[in-house]
């Protein structure tokens, strides 16, 4: 066994897509499928595909170290609660030819046997930022209102475990996805003024407090990627980072990776009014969500020097760090 910092991209790629071909035999699958990759971020998602009767599924390799089986026993349960409950479509996880919905599969290249997961595939088209997205955001803010609800109500299975996503998680001293003075690109200037932006964020987070009505469990990535639209119908997918943070998180990861564009604040309105037609959304607690934003924006830049080996990282990267300057700017001429 090696360990996979040992291992080139490319290694480690052919590795996980051998694993994931070996995985298949754990589920009771049609012969001939064939396997394809979809991303690479915190875990690898793979298509799978037999194109004979045309179904489809979605096969994810858990990253190693990042969540225990419990923890994403966990995920499925409130995923599956969510669906049940009528709430919001989620994905529906394939349980291996022994019942269990988790599998444990090696590789001899891998130092550690993978979790794995395989899901039924959710039909849909992922919204794009080209998109006029005002009427789609609406919809989104309801919907994420109604997985609040759901979630403040939902009787949790005993020993529930998902990751806390607060400042101290996020750009504190305990981050879950890393140092945000590890991002790409960054001087002693950038690093002094998003040093500036992280005090003021963690000072207006202490005074918002995390009291029941405002932090609790949550999707934690609802950006347009893990969102479908299929027909009228809204579908999330991914829980993968769900835990327990701020509700207005959720609005900030909705434009993530985009937050520097000139439409965000109507489509933050447009969220809140979606969202007040299911939950109620105080007028104080609305006028935070520009440092729930922030807050994300410098979480991502923390994710992409951490995860520089994947497509998304290396297609964000310097540019990214160098486009929230002005962001940070602002932030802190109207909050600092």
């Amino acid at each position: 066994m090696t360990d996979t910092a040992a291992l080139s991209h490319e290694a480690l790629l052919r590795s996980l897509h051998d694993l994931a071909e070996t995985a298949l035999g754990r589920y009771d699958l049609p012969e001939g499928v064939e396997v394809s990759l979809v991303n690479l971020s915190e875990n690898a998602t793979y298509k799978v595909d037999h194109a004979a009767s045309g179904r489809r599924w979605a096969l994810r390799v858990h990253r190693e170290g990042y969540h225990s089986p419990n923890a994403i026993r966990s995920e499925l349960a409130w995923l599956e609660a969510l669906r049940a409950d009528r709430v919001v479509a989620t994905p529906v996880p394939v349980p291996g030819r022994d019942g269990a919905a988790i599998q444990e599969v090696g590789h001899p290249a891998l130092p550690k046997a993978r979790n794995v997961v395989l899901f039924e595939w959710e039909e849909g088209v992922e919204p794009s930022e080209s998109d006029h997205l005002t009427d789609k955001f609406e919809i989104l803010g309801s919907v994420t209102a109604r997985m609040h609800r759901h979630s403040r109500a939902w009787r949790r299975p005993e020993g529930f475990e998902r990751l806390t996503w607060d400042f101290e998680t996020s750009l504190g001293a305990n981050p879950h996805w890393g140092r945000w003075r590890d991002g790409m690109g960054l001087d002693a200037d950038k690093e002094a003024l998003f040093a500036r932006t992280v005090e003021t964020i963690g000072r207006r987070l202490e005074r918002f407090g995390k009291g029941p009505d405002r932090f609790g469990l949550i999707h934690c990535d609802m950006r347009l990627a893990n969102l479908l639209i299929d027909g009228d119908e809204v579908k999330v997918i991914d829980f993968d980072d769900s835990g327990f943070s701020w509700y207005l998180y959720d609005a900030a990861t909705a434009v993530s990776f985009f937050e520097h564009e000139p439409h965000v604040p109507e489509l933050m309105e447009a969220w809140v009014r979606g969202y007040r037609r299911e939950r109620d959304l105080p007028e104080g607690d609305a006028a935070e969500i520009p440092t729930f934003v922030m807050l994300r924006r410098m979480l991502l830049v923390a994710w992409i020097g951490s995860h520089s080996e994947t497509d998304l990282a290396q297609s964000m990267g310097v540019d990214y760090t160098a486009g929230t300057v002005g962001l940070c700017e602002d932030y802190l001429s109207r909050f600092g």
